[in-house]
């Protein structure tokens, strides 16, 4: 998971101060909006989104709302109206820098904390070891991303045992569950002596005049498919006179292979392990869902 761009939610508390201090009352909205600004976020880092498909920075600003709300720093003052109190002006005034990390917010925040609603996260430090506070839906979007890089690994290592024509049926249900094939999913293997140099062939119209050729390599970790092979593939294809291939492989491939496939007139698609095990999970092919939860939360924009 790359590094997010947003500051942590302690460091939206100052900015959210800030963007009321002059006083009068803005919504929640306008509120993210000028704390932002204050802080001077980039166009990407606004922009960045959590699984929920809420923006990162938005969720973490009306984190630092909904606290400095309950701290009476702030006040609900009107439907979807918020104002700043005489404490939230004096501590403010006591503090120009804000908060700076989750320690600072856990002595701040934590008394308004009802019980339950918070789990400690352990941070090993170089030097120390310290609890700190996460905003629970970012702990529980972090631990579905280790889950899912657990089924990845375990996916990866399950394709990569299997024997090869196992593989190649694999690979075109993936192929089909994305949306290729049409309406009528059509689609099939055809590995084997004689294949011509291809594995599967999917059909994108009913009649089959328009076709994605397919060529599978169940390779292990290492074991990386290089420019030969690319070129040998897209031999292939003229041979079938096709305009278009994907070509997949349980390992990776060489730089000279992507560099290669990008070159050629020939559109080809290359799909290492890594993906792969990512589309068979986006696509719930080899998998299934175990368990699944609902986050329910107040709707601000009804209350505006």
């Amino acid at each position: 998971m790359s590094a997010s761009l947003v500051p942590i939610w302690p460091r939206f508390v100052g900015p959210v101060l800030q963007a009321l201090a002059p006083g009068g009352t803005a919504t929640r909205r306008e509120i993210r909006r000028s704390a932002m600004d204050i802080m001077g976020l980039s166009e990407e880092a606004r922009a960045e989104l959590l699984d929920s498909g809420m923006t990162r920075a938005g969720h973490r600003a009306d984190w630092a709302i909904t606290h400095l709300s309950r701290s009476g720093l702030i006040d609900r003052v009107a439907r979807a109206q918020y104002q700043i109190t005489d404490a939230g002006q004096t501590w403010l005034g006591q503090h120009p820098e804000g908060l700076t990390d989750f320690t600072s917010a856990n002595r701040m925040f934590g008394e308004f904390w009802t019980k339950g609603e918070h789990e400690p996260v352990v941070h090993t430090g170089e030097s120390e070891q310290v609890a700190i506070t996460v905003d629970p839906i970012e702990q529980i979007e972090s631990g579905v991303a280790r889950i899912k890089a657990e089924v990845t690994a375990s996916l990866l290592d399950r394709i990569r045992a299997s024997d090869p024509e196992f593989f190649e049926e694999a690979v075109v249900k993936v192929l089909l569950a994305m949306g290729y094939g049409g309406t009528e999913k059509r689609g099939k293997r055809i590995g084997g002596s004689g294949d011509g140099g291809v594995d599967g062939v999917i059909d994108q119209d009913a009649l089959g005049l328009d076709q994605i050729y397919v060529q599978a390599k169940r390779y292990a970790a290492g074991h990386n498919v290089g420019r030969e092979t690319i070129q040998a593939f897209v031999g292939a294809l003229h041979g079938f006179q096709a305009r278009r291939g994907v070509f997949i492989t349980s390992s990776d491939f060489t730089s000279g292979a992507r560099g290669y496939a990008r070159g050629v007139p020939t559109r080809i698609v290359l799909i290492d392990g890594q993906r792969l095990a990512e589309l068979m999970i986006e696509r719930r092919v080899g998998v299934q869902v175990k368990q699944s939860y609902d986050i329910v939360d107040v709707d601000e924009d009804f209350f505006e």
